[in-house]
C-alpha cells in the first residue's frame, strides 16, 4: 500500500499549508503535505517581504505561538524596518525584505525537521467523503489516500486563470499549473463558491535601473527581527529604493486601457481595494500626477528587483515601455511581466471559527481560499487550522482566539461574522484593542496559551517567563527608586524638560514625552550600573517596561472595555434556530442571523447589520 491513514491531510504548501502541516505534526498527529512542487514551500509569489502594517503583528503572534514564519523570516531577511516609529506603540510594525529563495529553502528545511511529517508530490483533483464527513483526498498519480481531517489551503490555485493584455490562460502562479475539480466536488455538496482576483508586477534586472536617479530606503540600525527566541541579528542590510511615476508614465499606460482584461470585463473577480493595479490607481486617482514606487531586491544573490505599486496585467509591451518612462529604468529590461490571477475562493461565512467548515466534518479551509490576501493572513489561519484539526481528532474544545487576544482572533472573527466581497487584508484599523495587541507584547498574550497546549516548546515558556520576570522587576524598580535633582536635572534640561525641584520617583520621571527609557538607562548612573544596554534581550525588556509604564492607564482602560464586551462571546445562542420566529428582530437581522449563524451573542453582535437593539432581544430571549 503507498500510503497509511493520516491524521491530518494537509492541501498545499503555501504559507498556509506550511504553518498547518508544522502545527499539526508538532502536536504529535500523523500529518501529510500534498503539494504540486517541493522545490516551492511557502514560495513568495508576490513581494518577497513579511510584516508590515498589522501584518508584522501577526507574525510575532505566529511566532508566540510556535508557529514558523517569524523564524524564517530572522533567517533569511536581508533587511529590516519598524514601521511607524514616530507613531505610538500600538502602531509599531515590524517588517522585512527577505531572500526569497533561501526564505523557501528554509522553510522546507524546517518541516523536515518536524517529526510525524510526510511530504508527497502531487495534484490533489478531489476529496473523499464518508457521508457529511471528510475521510481523505483523492491525488492524480496516488490514488487515495485516507485521514481523519484534510484542511485545504489551495491559495490561488483553484481554478486560476492567469491576465495579461488580451491574453490568459490556466495556471496557479506564473509557470505553474492550476487545479481543478475540488471547486466543482464542494460545490455539488451545496458550497457557495465565488471569484477573486489579485496581481502581480514586472520583475526587472537590476542590472539594468540606474539606481543614483532612485531614493534610497536603507534598513533599521537596529535589528530587532520577528521571533521572540534570541538570535544573532544580520550584520548586514541590503537597500531599497523609492520611485515615482509621471504624467508621461501614465499616458503610456493608458493607451494599453482598451486591452486590459479589468476595464474590458474579462476578469470577473473582485480584486483588492488597499493593493489596487497601477491603471486601476491611474483611474481612480486620476487627480494624481505621481504615485510612489518601492524598488524591492529579491535575495542577496540575485540581481532581480520587484516593483511594488506596479502591479498590472495590460499588455507587456505597454507595461515595458510605461516601466522605461520612470526616472531610473530609462535602460530597464524585465524577467518578466506583471499579471492578474482570478481563482476560486470559499465565502468563510461557511465556516465555524475553528475554520472547519460547517457542512463537512473535518474538512478545514485556510487562506486566500477563505478570501484573504497576504503570506501573513495566510499563515495565521493555516496555524490555527493545524491546532484545530488536532483538537477535532482528540474531541477538544477548538482553540478560538478573542479580538482582544491576537490579530489573529480578530482576522479570523471577521472572516466567520462579516464575510468578505474583497480580498481581506489585515490593518490596525480593523481592531479595537490596538492597544493590547502590540507587536512587542504578543508572546506575553499567547505563549502560555500556545505551551498549554502542547505547541510552544519548554525553552520557548522559560524564555517568555524569564522576559515576564525582568520586565516586572524593571516596572517595580523604576516606580519604586527615588531619584535627586542633582543626579537627574542635567539629563532632563539636556531632553528639552524641566529640573525636578525635590527628590522623584524614575517612573514618574519617565511619563514625561520627552523621555524614553533608553537614554535614562545610558545616561543615568542609577540605571547604566543595573542594565547592560548591549544585550538584545535587554534591550527588549526595556522598551516593554517603558511602554507599560507610559501607557498603564490606556492599558487599563482597554482591558476593562475588553472584559466588558467579551461577556457577550460567554453566551451561547442555540444551534440551528429559526430566527425569523422572533418578530421582534428587524427583518435584516432575522436574515443574516438564519444565513451566518453565529454561536454566541458577541459573534451575532459583530455581523454588519444586527443593531444594539437586535441584540437586547436576543439577550431577552435567551434569559439574560
Amino acid at each position: 500500500m503507498l500510503f497509511e491513514k493520516y491524521d491530518i491531510i494537509v492541501v498545499g504548501a503555501g504559507h498556509a499549508g506550511c504553518e498547518a502541516a508544522a502545527a499539526g505534526a508538532n502536536l504529535g498527529n500523523k500529518v501529510l503535505l500534498v503539494t504540486m512542487d517541493l522545490r516551492l514551500f511557502a514560495s513568495m509569489s508576490c513581494n518577497p517581504a513579511m510584516g508590515g502594517i498589522a501584518k508584522g503583528q501577526i507574525v510575532r503572534e505566529i511566532d508566540a505561538m510556535g508557529g514558523y514564519s517569524g523564524l524564517v523570516s530572522d533567517k533569511t531577511m536581508i533587511q529590516f524596518r519598524m514601521l511607524n516609529r514616530s507613531k505610538g506603540p500600538a502602531m509599531w510594525s515590524p517588517r522585512c525584505q527577505s531572500d526569497k529563495m533561501m526564505f523557501s529553502a528554509e522553510w522546507r528545511s524546517q518541516l523536515e525537521k518536524v517529526p510525524n511529517l510526510d511530504f508527497w508530490q502531487d495534484v490533489v483533483d478531489g476529496l473523499l467523503f464518508d457521508g457529511d464527513k471528510v475521510c481523505g483526498v483523492h491525488t492524480f498519480m496516488g490514488g487515495e489516500v485516507y485521514s481523519k481531517t484534510v484542511i485545504l489551503t489551495n491559495g490561488t490555485f483553484l481554478n486560476g486563470l492567469i491576465h495579461i493584455g488580451e491574453m490568459h490562460f490556466s495556471g496557479g502562479r506564473m509557470g505553474e499549473q492550476a487545479s481543478h475539480g475540488i471547486s466543482e466536488q464542494l460545490k455539488e455538496r451545496g458550497f457557495e463558491v465565488k471569484r477573486l482576483k489579485t496581481g502581480t508586477p514586472v520583475r526587472i534586472d537590476g542590472r539594468t535601473i540606474d539606481f543614483s536617479k532612485l531614493v534610497e530606503q536603507p534598513g533599521d540600525d537596529e535589528v530587532t527581527g520577528f521571533s521572540y527566541l534570541q538570535h544573532e541579528p544580520i550584520a548586514k542590510q541590503r537597500s531599497c529604493y523609492i520611485a515615482r511615476t509621471s504624467t508621461k508614465v501614465h499616458d503610456i499606460l493608458r493607451k494599453g486601457f482598451q486591452y486590459s482584461p479589468m476595464f474590458a470585463g474579462r476578469i470577473q473577480g473582485v480584486g483588492p481595494r488597499y493593493c489596487p493595479s497601477i491603471e486601476d490607481k491611474i483611474e481612480r486617482f486620476s487627480d494624481k500626477d505621481s504615485h510612489q514606487l518601492f524598488v524591492e531586491p529579491e535575495g542577496w544573490t540575485t540581481q532581480e528587483y520587484y516593483l511594488n505599486g506596479f502591479s498590472s496585467s495590460l499588455p507587456d509591451y505597454i507595461q515595458y515601455e510605461a516601466l522605461r518612462a520612470i526616472e531610473g529604468f530609462e535602460n530597464a529590461k524585465i524577467f518578466r511581466p506583471g499579471y492578474a490571477i482570478e481563482y476560486d475562493y470559499f465565502p468563510p461565512v461557511q465556516l465555524h471559527h475553528s475554520l472547519e467548515t460547517r457542512a463537512v466534518h473535518g474538512l478545514f479551509f485556510a487562506g486566500q481560499v477563505n478570501g484573504t490576501t497576504g503570506y501573513e493572513e495566510a499563515a495565521c489561519q493555516g496555524l490555527m487550522a493545524g491546532i484545530n484539526a488536532h483538537r477535532l481528532i482528540h474531541d477538544e474544545e477548538p482553540l478560538v482566539l478573542s479580538r482582544s487576544e491576537a490579530y489573529i482572533g480578530v482576522l479570523i472573527d471577521d472572516l466567520i461574522t462579516k464575510g468578505v466581497d474583497e480580498p481581506y487584508r489585515m490593518f490596525t484599523s480593523r481592531a479595537e484593542y490596538r492597544i493590547l495587541l502590540r507587536q512587542d507584547n504578543a508572546d506575553a498574550r499567547l505563549t502560555e496559551r500556545s505551551y498549554q497546549l502542547g505547541l510552544a516548546t519548554e525553552a520557548r515558556y522559560q524564555q517568555y517567563l524569564e522576559k515576564k520576570h525582568v520586565v516586572d522587576g524593571m516596572i517595580e524598580f523604576l516606580n519604586a527608586t527615588n531619584i535627586t535633582p542633582d543626579e537627574v536635572n542635567g539629563f532632563l534640561e539636556s531632553h528639552g524638560t524641566s529640573p525636578i525641584a525635590q527628590r522623584a520617583r524614575l517612573g514618574y520621571i519617565l511619563l514625561r514625552p520627552q523621555l524614553n527609557l533608553f537614554d535614562m538607562v545610558s545616561q543615568l548612573d542609577v540605571l547604566s550600573s543595573k542594565y547592560d544596554l548591549t544585550d538584545h534581550f535587554v534591550r527588549e525588556c526595556i522598551q516593554e517596561a517603558e511602554i507599560l509604564i507610559k501607557y498603564d492607564g490606556y492599558i487599563n482602560k482597554e482591558y476593562d472595555l475588553a472584559e466588558k464586551l467579551n461577556r457577550l462571546d460567554y453566551v451561547k445562542l442555540p444551534v440551528d434556530f429559526d430566527y425569523h420566529s422572533l418578530t421582534s428582530l428587524s427583518y435584516e437581522a432575522r436574515e443574516k442571523l438564519n444565513r451566518y449563524k453565529p454561536e454566541t451573542l458577541g459573534q451575532a453582535s459583530r455581523i454588519s447589520g444586527i443593531s444594539p437593539s437586535d441584540i437586547s432581544v436576543l439577550a431577552i430571549f435567551l434569559g439574560r
